[in-house]
C-alpha cells in the first residue's frame, strides 16, 4: 500500500513539475510580449511627437536619463535603445510611408496619373495594414527585444523581416542562430532548389516540401583544403551534424552515412540520408564537389526508388532526393529531372573556409611537438 503510495506521490509531483514548467514559460512569454509591446509604443510615442526637432541632437540622451531616474528598476532605456525603439516602430510602417510619398509625388507632378496612384495605395496600405494588424498581436511581440534589433538592422523590408519572425517561433533559434540564418540568406534561398515535385507530388505537397530546400546552401562551419573529394565533404559535415542539420532547416533527423542498398546481386551506397519528422519521408542526399552532371539525377532516382522500396513503410510519405553540388547550370538542372518519376531536387552549396592543400604537411605532428618539449626540458 505504501509502494502504491509512493508512486502515487511521485506521478504527481512529475506531473506538478510539468504543469509549473508550463506556467514558467507562459509568464515568461507575456512579461517579453508587454516588454515588446512597451517598446513598440514608446517608439510610436518618440516618432508622432516633436519634442526630437525641439531638444535636438540630445533629446535621446536626455529621455534616457529621464527615463532611468523615473524607473530604475526597468532595463533598457538606454540611449542607443530608445533610437532603436523609433526605428523599431518606423520600420514597419515604412512602406505605407513610402507609398504615401509616391502618390504625393504624383499629385505634384502628373495630374491624369492621380486617381490610379491612389487607388493603388489604398490598396497597398489596406493590405500592408491588415497584414500588420494580423501578424502583430499573435507574432511580433512573441520574441526577444534583440531578435528585433536583429531583424530591423539586417531585413530590407517587412516581408523579409516577418519571415525571420516566423522562421524564429516556429524553431526557437537563438539570436547567434537567427544572424546566422540570415547571413546565409535563407529568405533569398528557401524554397529555390531546381525540383520536378510539381509534376510528382501531390498539389498540396509540392509547395510544402520545396520549402524544405534551399539554394544555395552555406556550409560556412566546416574547414576543408582544395581539391578535396566528395568523401572529406561528406565526413566533415557529419563531424559538424549539428550545424549541418540547423543549415537543412527544422524537422530534419540523421539516419546514416554511406547506407547500403542491396539492389540484386550488388550493394549501392546512398552519401547521406535523412528523415524529415514534420513531412514523414526520407531525405536521399548526394554529394558532388563538383558541376552537376545529368546522370546523376537518374541515379538519384534508383537511390530514391531503392529507399522506398526497402525502408519505407505505410505510414510515410514518398521518399525525396536531393543532389547539393559545388556549381550547377539550371537549364541542365531542369532538363534531366524533366522525365523522372521521382520527387528529386537540386542545390548548390558554399563554402567559406578553403586551406591550401599544403595545410596538413605544415603543421607539426604530436611526436614534432613531443620532441621539442623534451628539447626545452632538457
Amino acid at each position: 500500500m505504501l509502494k502504491d503510495n509512493n508512486q502515487q506521490y511521485i506521478s504527481w509531483i512529475s506531473d506538478l513539475k510539468q504543469r509549473i514548467q508550463q506556467s514558467q514559460i507562459k509568464a515568461a512569454i507575456q512579461v517579453n510580449s508587454a516588454l515588446i509591446e512597451m517598446y513598440w509604443d514608446l517608439g510610436k510615442e518618440i516618432s508622432e511627437r516633436s519634442f526630437e526637432n525641439t531638444y535636438g541632437s540630445g533629446f535621446f540622451k536626455q529621455l534616457s536619463q529621464d527615463l532611468r531616474n523615473e524607473f530604475p528598476e526597468i532595463k533598457g532605456f538606454s540611449e542607443s535603445n530608445l533610437k532603436f525603439f523609433k526605428r523599431f516602430y518606423l520600420f514597419y510602417n515604412q512602406e505605407i510611408i513610402n507609398r504615401q510619398q509616391v502618390a504625393n509625388d504624383f499629385k505634384d507632378n502628373d495630374h491624369s496619373n492621380l486617381q490610379q496612384v491612389d487607388r493603388e495605395f489604398k490598396n497597398d496600405e489596406n493590405q500592408n495594414r491588415y497584414q500588420l494588424a494580423n501578424e502583430f498581436p499573435q507574432k511580433l511581440f512573441l520574441i526577444p527585444w534583440f531578435h528585433h534589433v536583429t531583424i530591423i538592422t539586417k531585413c530590407k523590408n517587412i516581408k523579409e523581416a516577418l519571415f525571420y519572425i516566423n522562421k524564429t517561433i516556429e524553431n526557437g533559434w537563438s539570436r547567434a542562430v537567427l544572424l546566422n540564418m540570415i547571413s546565409g540568406n535563407l529568405y533569398q534561398s528557401q524554397g529555390k532548389a531546381i525540383t520536378n515535385f510539381s509534376k510528382t507530388l501531390p498539389d498540396y505537397d509540392s509547395e510544402l516540401v520545396k520549402q524544405t530546400l534551399k539554394d544555395p546552401y552555406i556550409f560556412d562551419f566546416i574547414s576543408i583544403t582544395d581539391n578535396y573529394k566528395e568523401r572529406e565533404l561528406e565526413n566533415a559535415l557529419i563531424d559538424n551534424i549539428q550545424r549541418f542539420l540547423i543549415e537543412l532547416g527544422n524537422g530534419f533527423a540523421f539516419v546514416g552515412k554511406q547506407v547500403e542498398m542491396k539492389v540484386g546481386h550488388q550493394s549501392f551506397f546512398i552519401d547521406l540520408l535523412f528523415y524529415h519528422i514534420k513531412l514523414k519521408r526520407y531525405v536521399v542526399i548526394e554529394l558532388k564537389t563538383g558541376e552537376f552532371e545529368p546522370e546523376q539525377a537518374g541515379k538519384l532516382n534508383f537511390y530514391v526508388t531503392s529507399v522506398d522500396k526497402q525502408l519505407r513503410d505505410e505510414n510515410d510519405n514518398a521518399t525525396v532526393g536531393l543532389i547539393i553540388c559545388k556549381t550547377k547550370d539550371d537549364i541542365i538542372a531542369e532538363y534531366s529531372l524533366t522525365d523522372l518519376h521521382k520527387p528529386l531536387g537540386i542545390s548548390s552549396y558554399e563554402l567559406k573556409k578553403i586551406l591550401p592543400d599544403n595545410f596538413k604537411s605544415s603543421l607539426p605532428s604530436i611526436e614534432d611537438i613531443e620532441n621539442e618539449l623534451n628539447k626545452n626540458l632538457k
